[in-house]
């Protein structure tokens, strides 16, 4: 799948309080998914607990430590108490009892407590998505991942129109099963917490890939912004529609796949569709999509689910009874694909989205001079469909440079809708989706504010000590505006959960060949900006990116560079943790010479293929390439070219190898000295 331009269709926002009866029936408990066995709550600290009961109830809560906190039930059926923590320790029990029902959380530490956020290279579990990207250390972090006092859990992706009050997901002990399904950068941050502080660390995994940062943010503070306005305003309006839809989608037989093993969740998935691989099948109530293309742009919008497309070709009689090549390039995510009504080949597996599809049709099905070919295609987030050039999509005989090329028009139907964690599924046979209620406007992860609705507010009365943020990536063309998003985003988060300036520490994305009419530099430069929010802290990666991938394998050094902040400013460990910052710069005749915060032992300059990454530009704004050095404890640019240097370039391109470090081993984080637009 394309994890960095993952959106998904429409808003059903499929999560309820654990819930039960007490008494005679007519009263009523709901509580929210984050508490559960497993748990860890924030050291000394008065967390909250909350939830729904029948009104006047009287509510308590105590842990096993020996505080409790009391109130009763609001006319509104909303309770919330606070129960003072001790230190850090553990484990403890905590009794909830609403009126004459009691619930005992077992099995709970109290420790401290992070939000791990932002798009797909946070959200990329420590198993990666092989073949294509992987986790460096994964097999052997994996193998030895058994932390009791590391707890974690990972909120289901979910998003709405509307703040909502509970999420789906559970607390568990972090395991080899368990870390292997993780978020690999904060399980590495949570690791690293561990070992240093010797005290139980609770990780909230919150993230999306693909995902904007405006996503991320509430409706209060993103609608100061002109641009988000009008967007926010149809969102309103279209509440009723939502409703409707949300009524008519759960209308339909549902398969639940949440259960399933993770390695065999997409297989054997019967949604009674078996007869649109057939060549008899009546696809005539079946609209036409012009592949390859991804659906995301055609008709189906924002769509996760399968979808069936069907061609019927006439091949050579002189192909008859050989065997022949089918192409259809790569298929995002999954598919199974049958020629004459048997199956081809499939991928059934996550991380093939880039994979060409090839398969042999054996002799044995090419009687006749008609072909029936039938994709059904699994998208489990994001941009779907067969999706490659059209020159891959091709049938030929083995050995053959004759070609049928098969781009073009396709049959197809959606035959289920796939939204956190279940199937939805539609009759074959109708069209009944075609003529599905329809929204004013699009609801999916890419909508602002819809995240934040669905996957933040929930959390936002959990105490928590505070954030490591991963995003940037899917904002790279609007670098101007994340300079204001990301300071709000984080300004946000802050207001809503009342405890003033909690830690922010985030990622600046990593390089990556994004195509010349990007400039992810200008991103990382909106984050470095962002260091100007109080309590923030942001890990360089200019060395450990890859040309190759957006997800680079090394999340390893990405958490514990993130842990670093933490330990030095939040627990107090005299440690290097941020590589050198750039302060000021003067300028000596022909020379430009620098002046760096965290210079932490010294600067290195280190060249890979005899590049510094340094550009130095005079009054003609025209750069050059520079010499740099290290004297007397400062860094010295120059250039041969230039004999009255005015501004200087660091990293200032999409993909770089960094060269710039402390002698701590920290990278700078690429720069200007300029504002010039180009």
């Amino acid at each position: 799948m394309n994890r960095q331009m993952k959106y998904s269709f429409f808003i059903l926002l499929l999560v309820g309080f654990v819930s039960t009866n007490t008494g005679n029936g007519k009263k009523f408990l709901e509580l929210p998914a984050l508490f559960s066995d497993n748990m860890v709550l924030q050291q000394q600290f008065g967390v909250s607990f909350w939830g729904k009961a029948t009104p006047g109830l009287q509510v308590s809560v105590k842990g096993s430590w020996g505080n409790s906190g009391n109130t009763s039930v609001k006319d509104d059926s909303t309770w919330i108490l606070k129960l003072k923590t001790p230190k850090a320790g553990g484990p403890f029990t905590v009794s909830l009892q609403v009126g004459d029902s009691t619930i005992t959380y077992k099995n709970v530490l109290v420790g401290e407590v992070w939000i791990c956020s932002g798009q797909s290279n946070m959200e990329m579990p420590l198993a990666g998505w092989p073949p294509n990207d992987t986790i460096g250390y994964s097999a052997q972090e994996i193998k030895n991942a058994t932390y009791a006092d590391l707890r974690l859990f990972t909120v289901t992706r979910a998003y709405s129109d509307k703040p909502e009050a509970n999420c789906l997901g559970t607390w568990i002990e972090c395991t080899p099963q368990a870390a292997s399904k993780f978020s690999a950068t904060a399980f590495f941050f949570g690791k690293k917490l561990v070992q240093e502080l010797k005290i139980p660390i609770g990780l909230i995994h919150s993230s999306w890939g693909g995902t904007a940062v405006e996503a991320w943010i509430g409706k209060k503070s993103l609608s100061t912004i002109d641009k988000f306005q009008d967007i926010l305003k149809k969102i309103q309006e279209s509440r009723p529609a939502i409703k409707q839809i949300d009524q008519w989608l759960k209308s339909h037989p549902v398969i639940d796949v949440s259960t399933k093993d993770p390695q065999n969740k997409w297989k054997e998935i019967d949604a009674k569709d078996s007869d649109c691989s057939k060549p008899g099948f009546d696809d005539s109530k079946w609209r036409t999509m012009i592949l390859p293309t991804q659906w995301e742009i055609t008709e189906v919008g924002d769509f996760d689910g399968l979808i069936w497309f069907r061609k019927k070709i006439e091949i050579p009689r002189t192909w008859l009874n050989k065997d022949l090549v089918l192409e259809l390039g790569p298929v995002d995510d999954m598919d199974i694909t049958y020629v004459n009504g048997q199956k081809v080949g499939s991928y059934e597996e996550d991380g093939f989205w880039q994979t060409d599809r090839i398969y042999t049709v054996p002799a044995a099905l090419v009687k006749d001079s008609v072909v029936n070919i039938a994709v059904r295609v699994l998208d489990d987030q994001g941009a779907g469909g067969i999706w490659g050039k059209k020159e891959k999509m091709n049938l030929h005989p083995k050995e053959s440079d004759e070609k049928i090329q098969l781009a073009g028009e396709w049959k197809y139907f959606p035959v289920a809708q796939y939204i956190a964690n279940k199937f939805y599924l539609f009759d074959i046979k109708g069209d009944e989706y075609y003529n599905r209620p329809k929204l004013p406007v699009s609801i999916s992860a890419a909508t602002p504010t819809a995240l934040y609705n669905g996957m933040i507010a929930p959390l936002v009365q959990y105490a928590i000590k505070g954030a490591i943020w991963y995003q940037g990536e899917s904002n790279v063309g609007e670098a101007e505006l994340y300079k204001t998003l990301f300071p709000m985003m984080i300004k946000n988060w802050r207001d809503e959960w009342k405890e003033g300036d909690f830690p922010f520490y985030y990622v600046q994305i990593a390089p990556w060949q994004y195509g010349p009419e990007s400039f992810s530099q200008k991103l990382r430069e909106a984050q470095f900006l962002s260091l100007s929010a109080p309590k923030t802290g942001m890990a360089v990666t200019l060395d450990i990116g890859s040309p190759k991938t957006i997800h680079p394998p090394d999340k390893k050094d990405v958490g514990e560079r993130l842990a670093l902040w933490a330990l030095a400013k939040d627990y107090h460990k005299k440690i290097p943790y941020s590589g050198p910052i750039y302060k000021k710069m003067k300028v000596y005749q022909d020379k430009v010479v620098f002046s760096f915060d965290h210079s932490d032992g010294g600067l290195v300059l280190t060249l890979k293929d005899g590049m510094n990454n340094f550009l130095i530009a005079g009054e003609d704004k025209i750069f050059k390439k520079a010499d740099a050095m290290i004297a007397g404890g400062k860094l010295v640019v120059y250039s041969r070219e230039v004999k009255k240097p005015v501004a200087v370039r660091y990293g200032w391109t999409n993909y770089v190898d960094a060269s710039l470090f402390n002698k701590a081993g920290l990278p700078a984080s690429s720069f200007r000295t300029d504002d010039w637009e180009n």
